[in-house]
């Protein structure tokens, strides 16, 4: 009787335990900003084993995207390889651009759950006044509510004499490319120049055709769930529902998501996770940026029941 008691015992360890989470930071933080919600996980589900890359930390995260991609894919695929059952993966901000790369160019990745978090999916565009939602009206208080008319403070930080109607002069050239921000720059009234230029998020996306779109599109849909977090006090995605793949369009109104081309044409799956219901849209006001991975309120809300 004691083997097939061990067997029970062992099997109720193996129902109880949790996938392990694996934390991609944002744009000049590193792991240490994560502190607090690493405790908000292992609070909520103990044993938890949580992990925050250590890589382009601070300054170092304005290196080109798909070079960083490339790191974070080699230290999560250690993660990854060492739980059977697969793992988690929270990114907040810039974060969720390298994860949805890593995701893309990753055949044999065992992403359970894609968690992002405040991040830019659709592209970043300065600060944001008057960005009404398509076929909706609004009074202009709750437009200024909803579209502080500021730019983003990392813009400024990277840009510091520019405004957003300039800067792609900088950034759909060779030596913009070379900084992470320029990566995911969507100014509308540049389309093509963006398409064209542009070598990280126009191919991510699959605005811009190439070679290995189907391949990618089969590796992001080996995930099971997309949590899209964001909301309109956020003061730093711009607009703030590029985090839920909402984007201006040429006179600077919202297009929302499922408007959006990309969507239409299922260029990278999206719009087949959302038919197989696996994606979560989670809208939260009152937070800013920098206090999403930190808010016990969102994590309860938003990451806590898909993070088992």
């Amino acid at each position: 009787m004691e083997a097939p008691l061990l067997l029970l015992l062992l099997a109720a360890v193996r129902v109880d335990a949790y996938r392990p989470v694996i934390i991609v930071h944002g744009i000049f933080d590193g792991p240490k900003q994560f502190r607090t919600l690493s405790a908000f996980i292992t609070e909520a589900h103990p044993g938890t084993e949580v992990t925050v890359i250590d890589l382009y930390d601070n300054l170092s995260s304005l290196k080109p995207l798909w070079t960083q991609v490339q790191h974070f894919r080699r230290a999560a695929s250690t993660v990854m390889e060492a739980a059977p059952d697969g793992v988690h993966l929270l990114c907040f901000s810039q974060g969720g651009l390298i994860c949805r790369a890593l995701l893309a160019t990753t055949p044999d990745h065992n992403v359970h759950t894609f968690i992002s978090l405040s991040s830019p999916q659709a592209g970043q565009y300065g600060g944001q006044r008057s960005c009404d939602v398509q076929g909706l009206s609004r009074s202009e208080g709750e437009l200024t509510r909803l579209c502080p008319s500021t730019d983003t403070d990392y813009l400024n930080r990277v840009f510091p004499e520019c405004v957003k109607k300039t800067v792609y002069y900088f950034c759909y050239r060779r030596l913009g490319q070379r900084v992470s921000i320029c990566d995911y720059w969507n100014d509308p009234h540049h389309r093509s120049s963006y398409l064209q230029n542009n070598v990280f998020l126009p191919l991510l996306n699959g605005d811009r055709p190439h070679e290995d779109m189907t391949a990618w599109r089969e590796n992001f849909l080996r995930i099971q769930r997309l949590v899209l977090i964001g909301g309109p006090d956020d003061g730093v995605i711009t607009p703030w529902q590029s985090s839920h793949f909402g984007f201006y369009d040429s006179s600077e109104l919202v297009v929302e998501m499922r408007k959006q081309e990309f969507y239409r044409n299922d260029t990278f799956g999206l719009r087949m996770l959302d038919a197989r219901g696996a994606v979560s849209v989670c809208i939260w006001p009152e937070v800013k940026h920098v206090q999403w991975h930190s808010n016990h309120s969102v994590f309860s809300s938003c990451m806590e029941k898909w993070l088992t």
